[in-house]
């Protein structure tokens, strides 16, 4: 492996202001390690030509003294992000060879501050997964491997992201998370997720799936690198009728390592039941750190917690619903003949969607029908202010909530997803964040009896996010992970 491809965002920064190397050398580098990660399946569309083109304008620039906060660094996007000229998909046939003629405003943001596109990352069809499997580029395999050398899951829906800066196949990368699609993914595979404040950063120019739910935000290898990733993706956007008005900090500056005094609380609800006893030790771990750190621990509740899945598996759903209704073949995208216009709606759709986004359409459908909408979504909608308000009450007695990221490791692709129940458990400790539109971070803590990576989560309060990387990076310093995946899917 080339030693720039071992650099994380924060030492490639320095490295490429201190003229160590160039950004040419750099992205160049990082081309050459994604062309040899075919087996992975991380990127369904690579960039090459464009990416040097872009390092080559960022050395420019860097000799000139001019150097943006992201200068030269190569990243991978996610295939839900618009990137203008260059083919987006949200991996769905619908939206077949769609190139869009606008840029978003998150991908706007990067390219502003100096940023490298290496290409486009494979992801769950319009974000429905929990483990990178329903993507019409086929699923996305982890880097990591178990002592049986199964093939694992990456994570989902952001497991094209996840994958790529666990295997550095780009130095970061940008993801989506609507119900724990960049948590969940990251504590997979040993990757810090940061999902932001709802508002936080735009949604313009990025592919809906759950308009009240959705979030954009990085995947990384270090906290330190999530603070300046996330420092470049938001912004105030009047295209967005969501987005907040609000100044960006400096969250680099909030990484201090002082968490003295700091509350931290611990649900008792996400004590679930048949937690795996490795889940429970690492929580309990992370407890350890934080209190040697001089946080305050504090017991919280939250007691609409049982409720989250069962309303998140209603209201993504029905927004699903609504959101993909304009892809009908009419205007861009996949379109199908029929007899009349009826018919070629339908035989376009059949053809177009797959099954997940299929099923979920059907869910969504059902709970906003007639007879079902006050039955169904209006209570989900309910339930979720419950579950807002018992943050807001837990708040008035911590800073930051400690849990598990997952309820278990990476699983074996093919194993749940014949099982959509079990396959929707994955979100469990991650819905609760969507739902009250807080900010979440995942951090790699510790491997299980397999080798596998296994995440600690921080949820903070609304736009609390300085008090949450400041958390993290704490937490980040005292588990000291190290591990790394072996390059066994490297045809180098």
């Amino acid at each position: 492996m080339s030693k720039l491809t071992d650099l994380n965002l924060a030492q490639a920064r320095d490295g490429l202001r201190d003229k160590q190397f160039s950004a040419r050398e750099l992205t160049q580098a990082h081309i050459e390690r994604v062309a040899a990660a075919d087996k992975l399946n991380a990127y369904v569309l690579q960039t090459p030509e464009k990416a040097l083109e872009m390092a080559d304008a960022s050395d420019a620039k860097i000799a000139q003294g001019e150097a943006r906060p992201l200068e030269g660094i190569p990243l991978g996007i996610k295939d839900l992000f618009c990137t203008k000229g260059v083919r987006t998909t949200a991996c769905s046939n619908i939206l077949a060879e769609f190139t869009p003629p606008y840029e978003s405003t998150v991908t706007g943001n990067l390219w502003a501050d100096g940023a490298v596109m290496l290409g486009k990352l494979n992801n769950d069809e319009f974000a429905m997964g929990s483990s990178n499997e329903t993507s019409r580029f086929g699923a996305v395999i982890n880097p990591w491997r178990g002592a049986d050398q199964k093939p694992l899951v990456p994570g989902g829906s952001s497991g094209g992201s996840s994958s790529a800066v666990a295997a550095r196949l780009g130095i970061a990368a940008t993801a989506t998370d609507t119900g724990g699609s960049i948590r969940q993914p990251a504590a997979f595979t040993g990757t810090v997720g940061l999902k932001p404040t709802y508002g936080r950063c735009s949604r313009w120019g990025v592919v809906a799936f759950a308009s009240s739910l959705d979030q954009a935000g990085p995947i990384t290898q270090t906290v330190r690198d999530a603070a300046i990733m996330l420092g470049s993706m938001a912004s105030y956007d009047a295209k967005d009728s969501t987005s907040v008005n609000l100044p960006v900090p400096n969250y680099e500056a909030a990484l201090t390592g002082d968490i003295k005094g700091l509350r931290v609380g611990i649900p008792a609800e996400y004590r679930v039941d048949n937690m795996p006893s490795e889940i429970e030790a690492l929580w309990q771990q992370g407890i350890d750190w934080l209190t040697q750190a001089g946080a305050k621990i504090v017991d919280i509740s939250l007691p609409h917690t049982k409720y989250a899945l069962p309303a998140y598996y209603i209201i993504a759903p029905a927004e699903a619903s609504s959101n993909l209704a304009r892809y009908d073949g009419v205007r861009y995208g996949m379109r199908v003949a029929g007899k009349d216009i009826d018919d070629m709606y339908a035989s376009t759709r059949a053809a177009g969607f797959g099954d997940e986004v299929i099923r979920r359409i059907m869910i969504g459908t059902y709970a906003l029908s007639a007879g079902y909408y006050d039955a169904y979504y209006v209570k989900a909608l309910q339930v979720r202010r419950l579950i807002a308000e018992d943050f807001t009450k837990a708040y008035e007695k911590c800073d930051v909530v400690l849990t598990p990221t997952t309820p278990s490791s990476a699983f074996a692709i093919g194993e749940k997803s014949d099982d959509p129940l079990e396959m929707y458990l994955n979100d469990v400790f991650t819905v609760t964040g969507n739902l009250a539109g807080l900010p979440g971070i995942s951090v790699p803590a510790g491997v299980d009896a397999k080798g596998l990576p296994l995440g600690l989560q921080l949820i903070g309060k609304t736009f609390g996010e300085e008090d949450l990387l400041r958390v993290a990076g704490v937490l980040e310093t005292a588990a000291q992970f190290t591990a790394r995946a072996d390059d066994w899917w490297s045809a180098e």
